[in-house]
């Protein structure tokens, strides 16, 4: 009796002043330039990297309301800017890509939201924005000649061509993504087992094997460029600095001022990848090429636990992709 006098008699306070008790809870809750630094230090490394400019752009837009502020109008808004400003390629596609990534940048913003408690389940505003379906993808196996005049111009226009062979025979060799490559450090290449292990997307890590002669050329560029230390960056600039993601930029706007049909593709490193999966896939089966890729997610079902390819099979693919023995292809498992 008494909690429902006092309940009542503070509702008819916070009514004198044209509040209510909604209003109070909505003015506790942060901004989204106040939970901004909070949703920035949970999130992953990769997703930093893919939703920092929309963030940015959020906070623009609306970063000084609530919360619960946020209208689904706004999202949508923040959807059609990273459309329309999106960076124009040759293989662009209408900006749908950097659509979704706003969206999904904002569905994560509010998903932290709802699960610190400062909105109740349900009222993701980024929920509510459909994602723009997606066309299918023009990426396809590179032709052998394709993959040739690729080498040849990459060598031939640039300043550091020992870096720009040992790139682009990283990648085709292991099918490894930008990231992994630029992960690798001193420690991470085993010159005896012929391998190099890969730090890539969602924290997978992995001893992807290499041929002879890259695992040797690898060790006497990283003896070369400064690479002592086991924790310092294994590809390196002539100078010495580690590398970044701008060198494979420059190559391939080389590649594509030279080779018209690359720059109409959008050729880049991934087709490399692309191809030299597609090459596993057709000779050594499904198994074999998912995890040559490194690949483990099991969105296929869970018939994906018993589809695994092993690393002895791996290292076969690549023993007959090279032409070169390696130590881990002879493996035979026991019955």
């Amino acid at each position: 009796m008494i909690d429902d006098q006092k309940r009542a008699l503070f509702t008819q306070l916070l009514a004198e002043f044209g509040l209510s008790p909604a209003d109070l809870l909505r003015r506790a809750r942060p901004t989204v330039s106040e939970y901004m630094p909070i949703v920035r230090a949970a999130a992953s490394e990769g997703q930093r990297a893919r939703y920092a400019l929309h963030w940015t752009r959020a906070l623009a837009a609306f970063g000084e309301r609530h919360l619960d502020e946020v209208k689904v109008t706004d999202i949508l808004a923040l959807q059609r800017q990273a459309s329309r400003e999106v960076v124009r390629r040759s293989n662009q596609r209408g900006g749908r890509h950097a659509g979704e990534s706003a969206v999904r940048a904002m569905r994560l913003f509010f998903r932290l939201a709802i699960a610190d408690g400062w909105l109740p389940r349900g009222t993701n505003p980024g929920r509510e924005v459909e994602l723009p379906r997606r066309l299918p993808n023009v990426r396809r196996a590179l032709t052998p000649n394709e993959v040739r005049l690729i080498n040849e111009v990459a060598l031939a226009t640039s300043r550091d061509p020992i870096l720009d062979s040992l790139l682009l025979r990283l990648h085709t060799e292991t099918a490894c993504r930008r990231g992994g490559a630029l992960r690798l450090r001193a420690v991470d290449l085993d010159v005896d087992l012929c391998a190099v292990r890969l730090n890539e997307k969602f924290g997978t890590v992995r001893w992807q094997p290499i041929s002879p002669t890259l695992a040797s050329s690898l060790a006497h560029h990283a003896t070369v460029r400064g690479a002592a230390a086991p924790e310092d960056a294994l590809l390196r600039h002539a100078d010495g600095r580690p590398l970044s993601s701008q060198r494979y930029d420059r190559m391939w706007e080389r590649v594509h001022k030279r080779l018209p049909w690359a720059e109409k593709l959008g050729v880049s490193m991934h087709w490399m990848r692309h191809t030299t999966l597609t090459w596993v896939e057709r000779r050594y089966g499904y198994a074999v090429a998912r995890a040559y890729a490194g690949h483990t997610d099991t969105r296929g079902g869970s018939t994906l636990t018993y589809i695994k390819g092993v690393p002895h099979e791996v290292a076969r693919a690549l023993s007959a992709y090279t032409g070169e023995p390696h130590p881990l292809a002879t493996h035979q498992p026991g019955r």
